[in-house]
């Protein structure tokens, strides 16, 4: 197990051409998960190749247990890498995909054996060491993949997108047995995707990347409550954040979110703040669990425009401020498209961004009191 820092990383590929890896620092523990989350092209398989050493940084520098190993060959890293596309030997059987790079470092034959059989176990592939590739399912030869890896009892795991070929359901099952060979190994990984889903499930820590970027990095509980931008916050969530254009004003010392959605307005509260929101046009953030049936305060009546029921939820879309806005309900509510239902906003999770920059804005979640402190108007 290891340490791994990245300090100030920059990559780029030549001379006028924009950087691929923007001074990029992370930092995790001995033993933690770290996940590389974004849309494609956002840089986050580069940098792992870089990490790996199958790419050479341009600026800055890789520390893994506190060595620079910026310089060194991919072989001198003492890491194991897991491809999107397995890259096993077809003519090899399972057993001998497992064995090579064992082989390579001239391991005594007893303690190939006992590795194989280990990992063998680990993935329960045991019944499968005498196949080759061919015979294998997707999911058993991501297996296989995972086992040559895991053989070699390396210092750094690196996983490039490994369950992307996989269909949902295997995907699921794979996420779930990941996450349990990490709790019983406890080596030190860092996981690529662009999966939001496994961002959530799998990682200790999240770094979210655009364009060469990390825009946020923290535990994926802080990536998904705190969102440090509007990228952020519309890319880590399923369904995800609901973006409302609204205009603040003050008003007995109170900031108020101006919303109306077609058959009432509500001044939503945003608690205690500075003078420099008053009267300007933001961006109003939600998520779609933050929308529960009721009269209460920071309530508002709404039209139902379209119903989708995925099973432990309905997910229900209205229209506040001219924008379809998502509310996750109880799979047994009962409203139809055309319906008019009461709706209760949190504005105590009500998150603010900056129009243009999309950058949030410092806020903060408002106390406990202002949830009391909501003027609701019903009708024009």
């Amino acid at each position: 197990m290891a340490t791994l820092e990245l300090r100030n990383v920059n990559k780029t590929y030549g001379s006028g051409l924009p950087d691929t890896l923007k001074d990029i620092q992370l930092s995790i523990k001995d033993g933690e998960f770290l996940i590389l989350v974004g849309p494609s092209g956002c840089g986050k398989s580069t940098l792992m190749n870089c990490i790996a050493g199958l790419e050479q940084i341009t600026g800055g520098a890789i520390l893994i247990d506190d060595q620079d190993v910026s310089g060194m060959s991919p072989k001198d890293r003492d890491i194991a890498m897991v491809f999107q596309s397995y890259a096993l030997y077809p003519t090899m059987s399972v057993r001998e995909n497992i064995e090579f790079g064992l082989k390579i470092r001239k391991l005594p034959p007893a303690a190939i054996d006992e590795e194989v059989a280990r990992v063998a176990k680990l993935l329960q592939i045991e019944h499968l060491l005498a196949r080759k590739p061919a015979q294998l399912s997707g999911g058993q030869q991501q297996r296989v993949a995972m086992g040559r890896a895991l053989a070699r009892r390396p210092k750094l795991y690196l996983f490039d997108e490994p369950l992307s070929n996989l269909d949902a359901k295997l995907r699921v099952e794979m996420r779930t047995e990941m996450k349990l060979m990490h709790q019983r190994l406890k080596t030190t990984t860092v996981y690529v995707t662009h999966d939001q889903i496994e961002a959530m499930t799998l990682g200790d820590k999240v770094a979210v990347m655009k364009d060469g970027i990390i825009q946020q990095f923290g535990t994926p509980q802080q990536i998904y409550n705190d969102p440090a931008n509007q990228f952020v916050a519309s890319f880590i969530g399923s369904p995800p954040m609901n973006f409302i254009p609204v205009r603040v004003v003050k008003r007995d010392g109170q900031l108020l979110a101006l919303l109306d959605s077609g058959l009432a307005r509500c001044e939503l509260a945003l608690g205690m703040v500075g003078d420099e929101l008053d009267g300007r046009e933001v961006i109003l953030g939600l998520r779609p669990e933050q929308v529960s049936l009721g009269t209460g305060p920071a309530g508002i009546r709404a039209q139902v425009q379209v119903t989708e029921p995925t099973g432990p939820d309905l997910l229900v879309f209205v229209t506040l401020n001219n924008t379809k806005v998502c509310c996750r309900l109880a799979p047994d509510v009962a409203c139809r498209v055309g319906d008019c239902l009461d709706l209760q906003l949190d504005p105590a999770r009500v998150l603010l961004f900056d129009a243009e920059s999309g950058e949030r804005l410092g806020l903060g979640r408002p106390p406990e009191a202002v949830k009391d402190n909501v003027a609701l108007f019903k009708g024009r």
